[in-house]
């Protein structure tokens, strides 16, 4: 029979990412596709450990139905530690959620309606933009530069679209870029969300890992007037298959999110949740983050040294901070897609960046490429293989 797909699905495609990290498994590629911290840090004995402990003397809570706002020990752990960051959450609050991509489902379900307008940085995470999608939203890009969201262009946004719900921005280390919002920026993009009567949609997941510079705080700091919700996760400081994360709101939008979680699944996963739990309270996070970090840096040092030998002086090259991503930028007239797929056939794989941007911005000439995954004699042979083919591209 012919299956009536709903209007909101009909158009969706499967993810491109996902498509192009299962073709870079083949045996022989050097994969910079990756999105995800490197399995090495993963503290994978110590959640074996802590996992055979918490059978033995809560076997029954992991094992039953918990609250939809997250099991309550975690839920003030995570209220400490925003504390801590200087997020003061008076008329806020906070529930646990299965990985980030729930933030983003649950603002979008309870904010957007057909044709509402959402400002995304251009380019953004990929799985931002089809989640808006999904449900009706107008996607409109606004451009970037090495300081992040460029405040003029998000202004023009602000006073010439109609019906904008909010802006969504992902402030540090941003994927698939890498830059970082300054402070002035931060401070301004709140100042015009409250000019425009706008909320903001603050993503946060790369923020603990920092190589260098000097840290900025969340715009959620600054939100006098509750209208910048936040979101973290332990994906990439813990490990991403735990599927754990939370979202910081006022309370009046978190009671809808609450109801939006129960009609998907009900609460996040008691076992994850009581094993971050117990790993954040039983062991030095902060210690096992710059262990990470050491690891990291070393990796996007490797990275950078590779591109500045090997690649073309007139590709241009983010220099994160922190992350997992750098971003490179072709010159005018070259094809990131095609270059994608002449560097795969060399062996060597990136992410095309042409569709990390909203509708409204037509851009082929950028690539991601992740430094977490791969080893360094990786990074530098499949830095090496792609500059081989770009010297031949450009000259072409």
């Amino acid at each position: 029979m012919s299956i009536p797909i709903s209007k909101h699905m009909e158009h969706m495609n499967p993810s491109l990412i996902r498509e192009i990290f299962k073709a870079a498994q083949k045996e022989g590629m050097i994969s910079f596709t990756a999105g995800s911290p490197s399995a090495e840090e993963f503290p994978a004995q110590e959640l074996a450990a802590l996992a055979k402990d918490v059978f033995a003397t809560q076997a029954v809570t992991v094992l039953s139905y918990g609250v939809t706002e997250g099991y309550q020990p975690l839920r003030q752990w995570i209220a400490d530690d925003l504390q801590r960051s200087g997020i003061q959450r008076e008329g806020d609050d906070t529930i646990v959620i299965s990985g980030g991509q729930q933030a983003l489902d649950f603002t979008a379900k309870c904010l957007l309606n057909d044709g509402d307008t959402v400002l995304t940085e251009a380019p953004t995470f990929l799985n931002a933009l089809n989640t808006f999608r999904t449900y009706g939203a107008r996607i409109v890009g606004v451009p970037m530069d090495g300081e992040g969201m460029d405040m003029d262009a998000l202004e023009q946004a602000l006073r010439l679209e109609k019906s904008v719900k909010f802006i969504y921005t992902i402030p540090n280390f941003q994927n698939p870029m890498g830059v970082t919002l300054s402070a002035a920026r931060r401070r301004r993009m709140y100042d015009l969300a409250e000019q425009y009567d706008v909320m903001i949609l603050e993503d946060d997941p790369y923020g603990r890992l920092r190589y260098s510079g000097t840290p900025v705080d969340a715009i959620k700091t600054l939100d006098r007037s509750e209208r910048v919700i936040y979101t973290g996760s332990f994906s990439k400081i813990i490990a991403p298959g735990i599927r754990v994360a939370y979202l910081c709101a006022p309370k009046e939008l978190m009671a809808k999110m609450v109801v939006a979680k129960q009609c998907v699944d009900v609460h996040t996963n008691m076992l994850s949740q009581v094993l971050v739990y117990e790993y954040l309270t039983r062991y030095d996070l902060d210690a096992h983050i710059r262990q990470c970090c050491d690891h990291y840096r070393v990796k996007r040092d490797a990275m950078l040294m590779a591109i500045d030998r090997y690649f073309p002086a007139e590709v241009a090259v983010t220099r994160p901070e922190g992350g997992l991503f750098l971003w490179i930028t072709l010159p005018e007239g070259c094809s990131g897609m095609e270059l994608h797929q002449r560097t795969t056939a060399a062996g060597v794989a990136a992410v095309p960046g042409k569709p990390f941007f909203a509708d409204n911005i037509e851009n082929d000439r950028g690539l991601r490429m992740n430094f977490s995954v791969p080893s360094l004699q990786e990074i530098d042979e499949g830095v090496a293989r792609m500059g081989a083919v770009l010297r031949d591209f450009l000259q072409k």
